[in-house]
């Protein structure tokens, strides 16, 4: 039920991606309060990444098996394993480095779901990798949170 749920939202972030613009400009006026509450969760994702708490940026995240993470290494099926991915891929604050957003958008998919598309950008002591994500929130009791996100590296020079 929870894999049929999930799939529904994306196919409606599909068929949202694919109707007019006429469409899509009267749907996108329709929940400024819900696009400030996700901004609040990047931004508090964000602050936490900065402090070094893996921990506090996962709040973000819908805390369920179902929760999906698609990235390079293929896809991360639960809480738990995206958190033991990140703990794995950043196990201190230099690891992490500085965490910038840009380019955020944020496209409802009605009153309980979106769709945000943006830029992630780390500065780290030697490099600078970035790269985009398409994240799908979607409304809970307890707030908005990610249910699924698709991150990818830009390619390397």
């Amino acid at each position: 039920m929870k894999k049929l749920a999930l799939l529904m939202i994306i196919c409606g972030a599909l068929l949202c991606l694919c109707l007019p613009s006429s469409l899509n400009s009267q749907q996108s006026s329709a929940g400024p309060a819900s696009t400030s509450a996700i901004r609040a969760v990047l931004n508090e994702q964000q602050s936490a990444w900065n402090r070094g708490d893996v921990t506090a940026f996962m709040k973000g995240y819908w805390n369920s098996p179902a929760l999906t993470f698609a990235g390079s290494s293929g896809i991360t099926r639960g809480w738990e394993p995206v958190m033991m991915r990140y703990r794995k891929n950043y196990p201190d604050a230099a690891a992490m480095g500085h965490l910038d957003f840009s380019g955020i958008e944020i496209r409802p998919l009605g009153s309980d779901a979106a769709l945000v598309l943006g830029r992630w950008h780390l500065q780290r002591g030697n490099d600078a990798p970035g790269g985009v994500f398409t994240l799908v929130f979607q409304r809970f009791p307890e707030g908005w949170l990610i249910i699924h996100d698709h991150t990818s590296a830009d390619a390397k020079p």
